[in-house]
Formats: C-alpha cells, sequence, structure tokens
C-alpha cells in the first residue's frame, strides 16, 4: 500500500532531504501547532470534568491522540524519504523494485569487499579458518565450506547442533556452552514439538542461511561514527543474515577485545544468548524462532517469505551544530501533548515516531538475559535485529532511525515476567518504498551512578541533544508525533519528572506533537499534564524553562557542598519550577518532583510494576547535520570552548582524560568511551571457561587486564568468586557499564566543552 504523504523539498542524495535554513522547526509548525493545541487541553479538561466518567476511570490528560496526529489518517505523515540509492544510502536489492507486491525484491550486484569499512561475510573468498585434520594437523581452510559441510549434515539434537556450530568456531570450543538452547529443546518443548524443530524449522534456517551467496551480492556497509549514513534491506535479506547469525557464522565477531576489529560494534552471533540463564531467555528464544518459522520457506512453497524493506538511518551531528537551549523562544504549552497511564509505544504509537529506550550498543542485552524495553522491541521485531551487525556503537551526538521492520510475536510480562505469548499479525501499511510505516528511533540515555548527577547543567544538556538528533525531521513534510515514555529511568537512576520536561523541550524545539505513556503511574501523569497546564497559563518557553532547570542544578549543587551527601531537604523539582513561575506553595500542594514516593500505579496487564513498556520508535531521512532544522551555531563562548577543548571534531582519548570533567570532586566520572569498550568487549570475547575449575584464575588475569580498580560490581557480594566474563558482559548492557573508576580531579577550575563531559559519562540503555 502506498503512502499516502506527498514530497515537496527538493530529493538529493538519493531521497536525504534539503532543508531550508530561514526557519527554525519550533517557528515553522508554531500557527499549526497552537490550533491543534492552543485551547484543546482546556476544551478537553472541561468535557471530561463534566463527563459523567470520573476523572480516576479515564487513562489519559491532556490533548487526544487524534490531536497528536494533527487531525489527519494516522499513516499520512512520512518518517523517510522514499528509497533512493546514493553515496550516502546504500541500497543491497535492485532499484526500483519491479517484481510484483508477492514477490521479494531482486538482490543488488557489486563487487565484494573484504575491508574495515564493510560487514565481513562469511561466505566471502576471503573468509578462512583454521581446519583441524585427522592425522591432527592444521590447514587453513574456506569458513563457508566448513559451515557448509557442517550444517548439511543430519542434526538431530541439540547437542548435534552445538557440534556443527562449534566446528567452525573451534577457537571456543572449550568456553561456549548452549545450556539455553539445550533447556528449551531438550526439556521446556515437548517431545513433538522439538521433533518439529529439528525436522522442519531447523532445515529451514539452514537453508535460508546457506542462500547467503545469492541473497546478499554486494558489500553491506557499517554504519559507522561521525557519519550520517543509510542502508535499506530487503526482508528476505535480512531473514538470511539472522540465519546466520543464529548459527554463529560472522567472523571476527565473537572475540572482541580491546583492540579487536569489532570492539566498537554490538554482537551478533547468537552463542551468549544460547550461554544466558533465566526464563525470559528461553521465551526470547521462543519469540525469534517464531520469527524464523513465520519467514523461512519450506522446500516446495516460498510463499511466507516477506516482501517488504526495512531502512536503517545512522544521524550524527557536530557538536557544535546544536541548539542554543538558552535562546529558544518556543512555547512549551503549545506542543500537542497526549499523557496515558495505560497503553505501551509500540500499541498505541502507531504511525508515530516510537522512541527505543536504546543501549549505544544497538539491542543492549537482548543476545544476553537482559528483557525490558529495548530487548523485548528487538525479539517481537526480530528484524531490528539485524543493525546490530553493522551498526557501531552511538556517540553523544548521534541517534539510529530504523523504518519498516515487521512485528510477528505477541507478549506479556516485562523483564523476569516476560512470555511469548503467541504469532502477531502486523497490519501497518506499507509506503512505497514497501517499508512497513513503523518507525524506530533509539536514542541512547546516560546512566547515573548517583541520582543527583543528572542535574547537572550539562548532563541536562547533554540529554537534550541526544534526543533532538533523534526527535530531528529532515524532510519539508510536517513531521509526526512522538511516542515515548521514561526514557533512562528505572535502573539507570533517570528521574522521569525531569526527562519528560526534557524531551517537552526537544518537541517544542522542533515542532512535534508528544505522546508520553507513563506505564501505569498516574501520578506522574497528572503531574507532568499539572506543568504542562502552567506553561500554557504562563506562556513558558524553552528558554525559561531551561534557565530554571540551570538555577535548580545550582541549588542542587549547593546543597550537596553544605550537607554533604545529604538531599532530604532538597525541593522538588516541580515546585521549584512551580515557584520560580511565580505560583508557588511553599510546597505544601505541589507536586513531586521525583519519581518514587506514593504514586498511584495501574498494572499493565502482564506487567510486575515496570516503569517502562517494551516498545521504541524511528524517524526521518539523511541531511548534513548542518543542514537539519533546529541545529543551530552555539554562542560564542561556547564555540570557542569547543575549539579549545576539541581541534578536532571529536576529542582524542588524551584530551578526554587530561581535561576537568566537574568543578566537583565528589563527583566520580565514569568509564570513557574506549575504557569502557575495553571492559566490556573483554568480557564479550568469552574466552574463558564459564563456571569450570580454572576459570577464576583466568577471569581473575582478564579482569585485571582490563581495570585495576574494579567496583563491587564485578564480585558477588561478601567477597564471594568474580564474576564470569558473560556475567560481566551482561551487567554492563543492564547497567551501562563494566565497571568504573573515580578519576582524579586536576587543580584547573576550567570546565570542559560539552561533548567532553558527555563522552565521559557512560552511555545506558535507560531501562
Amino acid at each position: 500500500m502506498e503512502s499516502k504523504g506527498v514530497m515537496s523539498s527538493e530529493a538529493t542524495e538519493g531521497g536525504i532531504r534539503k532543508m531550508e535554513m530561514d526557519e527554525s522547526p519550533a517557528k515553522r509548525e508554531q500557527m499549526e501547532i497552537v490550533d491543534i493545541a492552543g485551547d484543546s487541553s482546556e476544551d478537553e479538561a472541561d468535557r471530561s470534568n463534566s463527563s459523567s466518567t470520573s476523572s480516576q476511570e479515564k487513562s489519559w490528560r491532556g490533548v487526544p491522540i487524534e490531536a497528536i496526529h494533527r487531525g489527519r489518517p494516522v499513516f499520512e505523515l512520512e518518517h523517510l524519504s522514499p528509497v533512493a540509492a546514493s553515496n550516502m544510502h546504500r541500497v543491497l536489492y535492485k532499484t526500483p523494485i519491479k517484481e510484483s507486491p508477492e514477490q521479494p525484491p531482486r538482490p543488488h550486484k557489486a563487487p565484494g569487499k573484504w575491508d574495515s569499512e564493510h560487514v565481513r561475510l562469511p561466505c566471502a573468498p576471503e573468509s578462512k579458518y583454521p581446519r583441524e585434520n585427522e592425522d591432527g594437523t592444521t590447514s587453513i581452510d574456506s569458513r563457508w565450506e566448513m559451515i557448509e559441510r557442517a550444517l548439511l549434515q543430519p542434526i538431530e539434537t541439540a547437542a548435534e547442533l552445538q557440534t556443527a556450530i562449534l566446528s567452525y568456531n573451534t577457537t571456543y570450543r572449550d568456553q561456549w556452552n548452549f545450556r539455553a538452547l539445550h533447556q528449551l529443546l531438550d526439556e521446556e518443548l515437548d517431545e513433538s514439538e522439538s521433533r518439529v524443530f529439528f525436522e522442519d524449522l531447523l532445515p529451514r534456517i539452514i537453508r535460508m542461511a546457506l542462500r547467503l551467496p545469492d541473497l546478499v551480492q554486494a558489500p553491506v556497509p557499517l554504519l559507522k561514527q561521525h557519519h550520517n549514513s543509510a542502508l535499506s534491506l530487503s526482508q528476505q535479506q535480512i531473514a538470511c543474515l539472522l540465519a546466520n547469525a543464529f548459527l554463529c557464522t560472522f567472523p571476527r565477531r565473537n572475540t572482541l577485545k580491546r583492540k579487536s576489529e569489532y570492539s566498537t560494534f554490538p554482537d551478533i552471533n547468537f552463542n551468549r544468548l544460547y550461554q544466558s540463564s533465566g526464563p525470559a531467555v528461553l521465551e526470547k528464544l521462543k519469540c525469534i524462532m517464531h520469527y524464523f518459522r513465520r519467514v523461512c520457506p519450506t522446500e516446495r512453497d516460498a510463499s511466507n517469505v516477506p516482501t517488504g524493506v526495512v531502512t536503517f538511518v545512522r544521524r550524527s551531528a557536530k557538536p557544535e551544530n546544536q541548539v542554543r537551549w538558552n535562546e529558544s523562544a518556543a512555547p512549551l504549552g503549545a506542543v500537542p501533548l497526549h499523557l496515558d497511564a495505560i497503553g505501551t509505544i509500540e500499541d498505541e504509537g502507531v504511525g508515530l515516531l516510537q522512541v527505543d529506550f536504546a543501549n549505544k550498543y544497538l539491542g543492549g542485552g537482548v543476545l544476553g538475559h537482559g528483557c525490558v524495553q529495548e530487548e523485548i522491541r528487538f525479539v517481537i521485531c526480530p528484524e531490528l535485529l539485524v543493525g546490530k551487525l553493522f551498526t557501531e556503537c552511538l556517540r553523544p551526538y548521534e541517534a539510529l532511525v530504523m523504518l519498516g521492520a515487521e512485528r510477528y510475536s505477541n507478549y506479556t510480562g516485562y523483564a523476569g515476567s516476560f512470555e511469548w505469548s503467541g504469532n502477531h499479525e502486523d497490519r501497518t501499511p506499507r509506503d512505497s518504498s514497501r517499508r512497513r510505516q513503523t518507525a524506530i528511533v533509539a536514542i541512547d540515555a546516560l546512566h547515573f551512578a548517583q541520582a543527583t548527577h543528572q542535574y547537572r547543567v550539562d548532563l541536562m544538556e547533554r540529554e537534550l541533544n541526544k534526543a533532538h538528533i533523534g526527535f530531528v525531521h529532515w524532510m519539508a513534510t510536517p513531521p509526526p508525533g512522538v511516542a515515548t515514555g521514561n526514557w533512562g529511568c528505572g535502573a539507570f537512576g533517570g528521574d522521569p519528572y525531569l526527562k519528560s520536561l526534557l524531551q517537552l523541550m526537544v518537541c517544542a524545539q522542533l515542532g512535534r506533537p508528544l505522546a508520553y505513556y507513563t506505564f501505569g503511574n498516574i501520578k506522574l501523569r497528572d503531574d507532568i499534564y499539572e506543568m504542562w497546564t502552567l506553561f500554557q497559563t504562563e506562556g513558558t518557553t524553552v528558554q525559561q524553562l531551561w534557565r530554571i532547570l540551570k538555577s535548580y542544578s545550582e541549588r542542587m549543587k549547593g546543597k550537596s557542598q553544605s550537607q554533604g551527601k545529604s538531599k532530604s531537604t532538597k525541593k522538588k523539582l516541580y515546585q521549584y519550577i512551580r515557584e520560580q513561575l511565580g505560583t508557588g506553595d511553599d510546597g505544601t500542594g505541589s507536586p513531586s518532583g521525583d519519581s518514587e514516593g506514593n504514586a498511584e500505579v495501574v498494572p499493565k496487564s502482564g506487567e510486575a510494576g515496570a516503569q517502562e513498556a517494551p516498545e521504541a520508535g524511528v524517524s526521518s531521512g539523511i541531511k548534513k547535520p548542518s543542514e537539519a532544522e533546529g541545529l543551530k551555531t552555539p554562542p560564542e563562548p561556547i564555540k570557542k570552548k569547543l575549539q579549545q577543548n576539541s581541534p578536532d571534531l571529536f576529542a582524542t582519548q588524551s584530551s578526554l582524560d587530561n581535561s576537568n570533567s566537574s568543578p566537583d570532586p565528589s563527583v566520580a566520572l565514569l568509564l570513557s568511551d574506549d575504557e569502557e569498550a575495553n571492559a566490556m568487549m573483554m568480557a564479550a570475547s568469552l574466552e574463558a571457561k564459564t563456571e569450570t575449575g580454572d576459570t577464576a584464575s583466568n577471569q581473575n588475569s582478564t579482569s585485571n587486564n582490563a581495570t585495576k580498580s574494579s567496583t563491587s560490581s564485578s564480585s558477588k557480594p561478601g567477597g564471594g568468586r568474580q564474576m564470569t566474563l558473560l556475567e560481566m558482559l551482561d551487567t554492563h548492557y543492564e547497567q551501562g557499564q563494566a565497571t568504573k573508576r573515580p578519576r582524579s580531579t586536576p587543580s584547573s577550575s576550567a570546565s570542559k566543552s560539552r561533548k567532553e563531559n558527555d563522552e565521559n559519562v557512560l552511555d545506558a540503555s535507560g531501562k
């Protein structure tokens, strides 16, 4: 089904839209936003008050969801330009598509490449691996031929599948275990279900995987840091690549040591998932196997093969081109705001830009035992997993937009209670390029070891800029609304009262309506709504709120210095904002600024009090950051500071290590990007025997090499054995760090650039 949206901007670089710079998005959208939201919230409140249904029974506040769609059909507004191949947008299938809608697009053919700019495919002629001969000698053989020999043998048990996979991963023969796979196939499934897997589904997965040389006939580019780039693949090509990940065929993606080629990329082979434990791991495997059941053809029938397309867009902005938040006159109360205490982003946010509360390593712990917002989205929409193959970890000024992924599974629960609950038929219409009109944007929030750190000005600004690069709309057509929630909260220490305001500020700046889901927290919903109505009454702008937040930051710092670590008398954020806007009441009746407390919660179906729900979203096309809406030149003092501290586009590691992160010496900085990658990737290599007698010494040695100042998070409470490397990696994905190290504070009082502060605070997935 073709989309109804009409493109009016000039197309350059194959669908990368060139935006006009004379007006900010907020200013261009101002009249339309006022028409939608100016009085509707008050009218809606009046209707609500006069309704026979009590306010407690209505799950939402603000404007109705129709206003978030600007009163248009749900899928009318497009998120990305039509697919068109260019230097910045690589397309792995032939364009224009000439096949019928019932047929997958044919693969594009181009000379293969075996270099650091492209995925190293296991079927490439250069892909070699040591083969053990019967006489005990070793020879170098074609890895793909080894894979074919292993997988074309009869495989009838989990043990035989493990043997086959290890035959072309012999380096890890004594290190990988497949306990989750064994548990699922030997214990969880009954005998008939297990037999169906080995007699029907596994052969289909293997046939799909071995079609790699036929289905992917062009180099797969890596979406690397500091570059705006895009990649479009057919759903059939994605299924083939994921079948190879399921069978652990990708070379150089298992050893992820500090200096390894893919140390800054997420893991893609499924071996870590097979080694993980817990009920959620088995349920994630069920989701993935159901996906393969849906997309892998049988020997005689290929009618089930999906025929659509998925596009991945990496957005990268320059620090000096960020918005001057202290100069933005965008009115906060003009943002159409829909607040709902029930529902999820993926279900209620259809047609909107859905936010993925991401890990900077895309997918977070999805291939481990992680099972919260991002991980759940990736297993019910497994085509998102292929992004882990080619997306380098996100920097502070970067986001990843994913458009077209199909949903295959339903689920219940959250985290430990997550369960696969059967097939999902995705009815989302396709655009003119055959992409499902489901747009998801991955933005990674910061992890705060101490909750008060998030109120630091530089870190609030980092979150604003991260949301901005994710939410910015690089098309001339009006941007669809944003569907989000408690981004970066929960285990990562974020305050939803603050995070909601930061996201509201970004939407005001960009002229985007906002649908915010509080995932059962009624008090949070009502407090945000009251603050938004206050902004309407007072005509509060982004710059006014930013100045108040900066003032609050100074107050928090003063309290911290005068009272040590005690924060018991700090003024609540929303109470402080009300007082600064002239409507304070000494705090007796003001809504709380904390996410904790006696908040009334509406339990979500299958969800055990989780603050965040499993969904996420995406947005538009690509364009140079300097041409993006609202990306402006910073004030001169900031620009000068950037030039002094970061002569190149991004600071070198030495500049990060030698610069002062904060005038407050009590703030212990987390790992730098390089140190974090070292600890995380050393863990990911899994080059130690898990839970064996000699593992401890190997782990101690590896851990000491990775960092000599590990915290108690790397050992069990009470001085027990150190974590296995597998557990360390899972901890990294769940908490955004493997270890942290206090860094001495130089005597100099000069503060670092915003970018350097951002890069010294470990990114996290916001779960």
